[in-house]
């Protein structure tokens, strides 16, 4: 069995060269950061439709000056096939994160949901082939489960989508085992469950619930929780994240391709649950701090009540192997936002 830090012992000895679309953006950037750090050789691809340049600037200020000059940017559009042409060449491993999140979005503006998580997808896994890249590990959902009830969720039993975003995930992962099987490109899908941590916008209509509670309390804003509270997910810290994508792309065994695999830390959190924990990080880190209750509203639309995975898949074919819990990632991540939310000062 693979060990993280013994892949990326082995990345430094050994520099690759990486494609990150969505460069830019929360995910994205947080892969550029430990790719650089393993010195290797990064493109990124993004239109900053949703990326920030304070994201990469970060990135600029952690890793040294020679890692730095190893990554080339390029301002683009994946729906532009040339655009995903050129960022392409010359790439070994390809790491697909660019796509319009946002459930609510989805529902408001389904075409342009459809334009870039679908039309920018196959884009992106037509130059992948063409460029004959190594492996093409993607961002895949667990709004693909939609409305099937069962927990904890296992990859080969879906329901039926409750969004237009979640019809876009899902398409990607029938796509990308057409292309596997028609074209013999290896791709990889990792079920993305409520990634959160440093550099996730808490601003914006369609910010996640976690940069936005913790930039709310510091600001002593009103907090709102759709539903009860008693609505569950699987969070997942970023760093488990990102050495999933390290992990799918360096993996050598041929039935580890071509598959989708849940990327969770396995660990069930209610909504009112997650909100005590914030309110407690932000009472340590903010003084005279003075603790409040949350406002309870409707239930929003298109999202499911309850999320589980089951990681077992990942940890058998990629050797995944989540360190960080929602309580040890929320402590990183608060002190993160605390440092770095102008909300804070």
């Amino acid at each position: 069995m693979r060990t993280y830090v013994q892949v990326k012992e082995e990345l430094a000895a050994s520099p690759k060269t990486w494609l990150i679309t969505g460069v830019a953006g929360f995910i994205g950037s947080n892969l550029l950061e430990t790719l650089l750090a393993c010195d290797q050789r990064v493109k990124g691809l993004d239109n900053f439709s949703t990326g920030h340049q304070h994201n990469l600037d970060q990135v600029k200020k952690i890793v040294t000056q020679e890692q730095w000059a190893m990554f080339s940017l390029t301002k683009g559009d994946i729906r532009d096939e040339d655009t995903c042409r050129d960022a392409c060449r010359d790439a070994e491993y390809v790491l697909h994160q660019a796509a319009l999140g946002s459930v609510p979005r989805s529902l408001e503006n389904p075409q342009l949901t459809n334009a870039n998580n679908l039309t920018g997808y196959l884009n992106m896994l037509v130059a992948a082939r063409d460029q004959k890249v190594k492996k093409f590990v993607y961002a895949a959902s667990s709004s693909t489960y939609g409305d099937h009830p069962g927990l904890p969720k296992k990859e080969d039993l879906i329901g039926k989508p409750l969004s237009p975003y979640a019809v876009t995930k899902y398409v990607n992962e029938l796509y990308a085992d057409v292309f596997s099987r028609c074209y013999g490109v290896k791709p990889v899908g990792l079920r993305y469950f409520n990634i959160f941590g440093r550099r996730q916008d808490p601003n914006g209509a369609y910010a996640a619930v976690i940069p936005k509670w913790f930039a709310g309390l510091m600001a002593k804003e009103e907090i709102f929780i759709n539903g009860d509270g008693t609505t569950s997910r699987d969070f997942c810290y970023i760093d488990n994240c990102v050495q999933a994508n390290i992990m799918a792309a360096t993996a050598t065994r041929e039935e580890s391709f071509n598959q989708v695999y849940n990327i969770a830390f396995g660990e069930r959190t209610t909504l009112t649950e997650l909100f005590d924990h914030i309110q407690e990080r932000v009472k340590g880190l903010v003084d005279n701090y003075i603790e409040v209750k949350p406002a309870y509203r409707d239930f929003r639309p298109g999202d499911v009540k309850h999320s589980l995975a089951d990681i077992s898949k990942a940890r058998e074919f990629i050797d995944y192997n989540p360190e960080f819990s929602v309580v040890q990632g929320l402590d990183r991540a608060a002190d993160w936002y605390f440092h770095n939310l102008t909300l804070a000062k």
